[in-house]
């Protein structure tokens, strides 16, 4: 179809009559030529052109502001543009806690390798996997700036079919990674609570946090971004404090401790890679986000800085500043560090910081895990339900099943969390990576508001690093892991043709929202050219 050029705003002016009625007769010359041009040639022509009209008159009304149709006795469905964005500082936070929280849970790093690896792990870790890839979230999130994230990437690479697998394997990641937050809470609290540590009460305590957080992100995401910032600054101070505390204690050769001969790989590089990913599950929000395209890429740069220092100085205090005992470094670990620093109010301080910043990063998580449902059902993956809106603008549908599944899985330790969630993720990051570089090679004059200033050679060269650590997670996973974890993967892969066999028996309804851009980008590229 030639390209239509822009309607203009104002019912006068395009000769609109008043009261908003809208006919073939006085639509915008643009859209009438293109109807004459297309008259039909047989009856089959004639169909098409009755559905090539129907999307040009409905194309024309939505572009006259102020302006809305509704059926007698319907009341209108709220817009998205009038719910709340959410701003850069917010945005800051929500990515901190998607990704880390704080140094709650690197304990174990120093357990499996000694303080040396575990501070060079810290450091070095970052510039292979997650500076690649919130660079490519930066660039795939400004380029899709819809909620769905990293699902429409892959479908708009690979087609639906993986786009799917993307959604259903990241979503499932998601879960798992989710009802860690409610272990890891009642873990930091059983020392001071020793009737939370097992049986009835730890059950009740579990399901209780979990409604009360899955209430929070059913009143709105803006809220919850700002309890990100609250509960970030607390989570953060005392690990400032125990810093300057530790100062007197500190012996920095106890940093360049290191034992090669005696190391856990798997268990150390589980830690890093739990700790350090999860960059790219903010994509699954930027439709929620205000200005994406400028702001997503700052909020990222600003969250990386905050994240590995979050991680390296109290390993830098704890490591430096208490003789070496390998046996203690486990989940928790810092508050006893912090007791024999400063004292016990300083270890409630710290046991409050990481019950707080468990908690950031369950609102977090399940923000971006019910919006990516959301935005899959926006995009016709799944059913229609999963895209309706509560009256806070949430995503009501996918904030259920979500919290669901997380009281589901909270039984699992927290290793096999860690373990069945990275090999997952695993293979949702290789999905992310073809995208990214197909995308580039296929549609390399398509829009990118954020672009990472390398060519497709260095787009390649730049995923490569990254793909060998999947290689070494993957490997390094027990069997038990791997069988229940390609189990979840056939899952999807029979799933996603059951769900197009309920499409087509008219089971469930399917849509596809109108506002959202054509995924075959070679029409934006021809449609562009063609104005300029």
């Amino acid at each position: 179809m030639e390209a239509i050029s822009e309607v203009s705003g104002d019912p006068q002016a395009a000769g609109q009559p008043a009261g908003g009625c809208l006919t073939p007769q006085n639509l915008p010359a643009s859209v009438s030529q293109t109807i004459v041009d297309k008259q039909p040639q047989s009856g089959e022509e004639d169909e098409k052109l009755r559905h090539t009209t129907d999307r040009l008159v409905s194309g024309a009304m939505g572009q006259f502001e102020g302006t809305e149709y509704v059926n007698i006795g319907e009341v209108p469905t709220p817009r998205i543009d009038n719910f709340k964005k959410v701003s850069v500082l917010p945005l800051i936070f929500l990515i901190f806690y998607e990704v880390s929280g704080g140094p709650f849970g690197v304990e174990d790093s120093v357990q499996a390798a000694g303080p040396l690896l575990a501070l060079l792990g810290f450091l070095v870790f970052p510039f292979i996997w997650s500076v690649p890839e919130a660079l490519i979230t930066a660039e795939m999130g400004t380029m899709f700036p819809e909620n769905g994230g990293y699902v429409v990437w892959v479908a708009s690479a690979l087609g639906p079919y993986w786009g799917f697998q993307q959604g259903w394997m990241k979503w499932l990641s998601g879960v798992i990674d989710n009802a860690l937050y409610p272990v890891l809470f009642l873990d930091y609290l059983k020392s001071g609570i020793p009737a939370l540590g097992g049986g009835l009460p730890r059950i009740i305590a579990v399901l209780a946090l979990t409604l009360v957080l899955t209430y929070m992100n059913y009143r709105g995401l803006t809220i919850v971004g700002w309890v990100a910032v609250l509960l970030g600054v607390f989570s953060i101070l005392p690990f400032v404090v125990m810093g300057f505390v530790a100062i007197p204690k500190l012996k920095p050769s106890r940093w360049f401790v290191a034992n090669l001969h005696d190391v856990d790989w798997n268990l150390y590089l589980n830690t890093l890679f739990w700790n350090l990913n999860y960059w790219d599950s903010i994509s699954t929000l930027a439709g929620e986000v205000e200005n994406p395209k400028k702001t997503l890429p700052k909020a990222l740069f600003y969250a990386l800085i905050l994240v590995v220092l979050g991680y390296f100085f109290p390993l830098l205090v704890g490591t430096g500043a208490l003789p070496l005992d390998r046996e203690l470094w486990t989940d928790g670990y810092f508050s006893d560090i912090a007791k024999m620093l400063g004292g016990v109010w300083l270890r409630w301080w710290i046991q409050a910081a990481a019950a707080m910043s468990n908690m950031g990063m369950f609102v977090a998580e399940m923000s971006s895990d019910s919006f990516q449902l959301l935005g899959m059902a926006e995009r016709g993956m799944l059913p229609e339900f999963f895209g309706k809106r509560s009256r806070y603008g949430t995503p009501l549908i996918g904030i259920l099943f979500s919290a669901s599944g997380v009281i589901l899985l909270s039984w699992m330790s927290f290793q096999e969390i860690v373990a069945a969630e990275n090999f997952l993720y695993c293979f949702g990051m290789i999905l992310e990576f073809i995208a990214f570089v197909r995308l580039r090679m296929k549609y390399p004059a398509a829009s990118r508001p954020y672009k990472i200033p390398v060519g497709t050679v260095g787009s390649v060269l730049m995923c490569i690093p990254p793909t060998i650590l999947i290689c070494l997670v993957l490997a390094l996973s027990s069997l038990k892991v791997a069988v229940v974890s390609l189990v979840a993967v056939v899952i999807g892969l029979v799933m996603q043709p059951a769900l197009k066999y309920v499409e087509k028996r008219r089971w469930l309804k399917f849509s596809i929202s109108a506002d959202l851009a054509d995924l075959h980008l070679s029409s934006h590229e021809s449609t562009d050219s063609s104005i300029r």
